[in-house]
């Protein structure tokens, strides 16, 4: 998972207060990607839109909500449709490891129904439309991920490489395939699976990229790939689902 933010956040790590393995919005306090000892995970993508609420409530507690619940993917889902529309356009994907359920959910196009639909087995992408959207760094990491998987077989690939070959893919949309939702330059620049744009305010783009796996066996592996003070830095941590063991 690539992430691009302009506030202030916490690289992957244990949350002093929670039982909580993510990165962490250091304004608001909640996280775009995150998992539990429990095996539960969940993250988000903001929708791409052109106007927003800005009085909203933040997206960034949703995942926080649901790994601190007991609820399962699909019951949790159910009960933030009466808390959906409070937020700004988003797509958030809700796991549960031990139960093998995971469910997507997206408040968006505005006026429509809350979207709740079981993830079914296989690859699936999510960038800044709904889930599997045929957006231009959604096909391609797509593709680029099913080559890797073919030339690895069975054997395990490795997260670093996965990354750095998959995640750094700078390649643009052609112009003429944007979704035109917003400045046709501006969604130019964001096409790429990796962001990095020059701006009157300095350099804006991609600054985390985030890898989780998780063995048959309940190991969970967390790769970690982060911008701090302008260099990049990686740290993996490891932990055992406890309704695993």
């Amino acid at each position: 998972m690539n992430t691009t933010t302009g506030k202030p956040t916490k690289a992957v790590a244990w949350w002093d207060d929670h039982e909580i393995l993510g990165g962490r919005d250091e304004v608001a306090g909640g996280t775009w990607s995150a998992c539990s000892r429990q095996g539960r995970v969940a993250f988000l993508t903001n929708v791409l839109e052109l106007h927003t609420l800005p009085d909203a409530k933040s997206r960034g507690g949703l995942p926080v909500l649901f790994l601190e619940s007991t609820k399962s993917p699909m019951e949790f889902a159910e009960e933030l449709v009466k808390e959906a529309h409070k937020y700004n356009g988003f797509n958030l994907i809700l796991a549960d490891i031990p139960s093998k359920s995971m469910v997507y959910v997206s408040n968006r196009p505005k006026g429509e129904p809350i979207s709740i639909q079981l993830v079914s087995p296989g690859l699936h992408i999510l960038s800044n439309a709904k889930l599997d959207s045929p957006w231009h760094k959604a096909q391609r990491l797509g593709e680029s991920f099913k080559q890797m998987l073919t030339r690895y077989g069975k054997n395990e690939v490795p997260i670093k490489e996965m990354v750095e070959k998959l995640m750094k893919d700078k390649v643009k949309a052609d112009k003429s395939k944007l979704p035109g939702i917003r400045a046709l330059d501006w969604e130019y620049n964001l096409s790429s699976v990796f962001v990095e744009v020059e701006t009157p305010l300095g350099l804006y783009g991609t600054r985390s990229t985030a890898a989780l796996t998780i063995c048959p066996g309940g190991e969970v592996s967390f790769y970690d790939k982060y911008l701090e003070n302008s260099v990049w830095k990686e740290r993996t941590i490891n932990y055992h689902i406890q309704k695993l063991k």
